[in-house]
């Protein structure tokens, strides 16, 4: 079946399936799943579901055919037993998670990938796998944001602390007389 071929409406669900994966997806990564065991994809899915992304098997034609006329290089991947990660979100974190998969398991094998509308080979992909995630990145922004007001009230509350150590040194030294502070006269005496 070629892309440009009709679809019959049988199976348009599913090419609109794909379409709506491709569209979805910040990156897309095909890999060859032959060997894998179904426990393995299993394991697979779980560990990309924190990440907002899924590893699906389609029919090629239906995934050439939703792919429309560009992604040229990422369609010549789409041959044999292949899957695709559709990562949603974060791009890193599924990569990451697959990557890390692979080095347990030692497959699925990873063909190509899609990223930021530019077609990503192995090593590119590798290279995005290494890449701290959005949260990584967030938490250190709110950390580095965090440490100069952390470090103000550090100064304040050590201020504070040495005016009522010196406060209460004075108070220790010479205990004041509430009438004399008051500007009030003794009886019998003078003020």
């Amino acid at each position: 079946m070629r892309e440009n071929a009709a679809v019959r409406p049988e199976k348009a669900a599913k090419v609109t399936a794909a379409k709506e994966k491709i569209d979805a997806s910040n990156i897309m990564i095909v890999t060859n799943y032959s060997g894998m065991t179904v426990k393995q994809m299993s394991e697979l899915r779980r560990k990309l579901d924190p990440c907002k992304a899924e590893y699906r098997v389609f029919k090629n034609t239906y995934t050439t055919i939703a792919m429309g006329k560009d992604h040229d290089e990422f369609k010549k991947n789409l041959t044999g037993s292949v899957a695709v990660l559709y990562g949603m979100e974060d791009p890193v974190s599924p990569t990451k998670a697959l990557f890390e998969f692979i080095a347990e398991n030692e497959k699925p094998q990873v063909l190509g990938g899609w990223f930021e509308e530019k077609y990503c080979e192995l090593n590119t992909l590798k290279a995005i796998s290494k890449l701290p995630s959005r949260e990584e990145l967030l938490a250190k922004m709110v950390g580095s944001m965090q440490a100069p007001i952390s470090g103000f009230v550090g100064v304040l509350a050590g201020t504070l602390r040495k005016f009522v150590y010196a406060i209460n040194a004075i108070k220790d030294k010479k205990p004041l007389d509430s009438s004399e502070s008051l500007g009030v006269k003794k009886e019998g005496g003078e003020s």
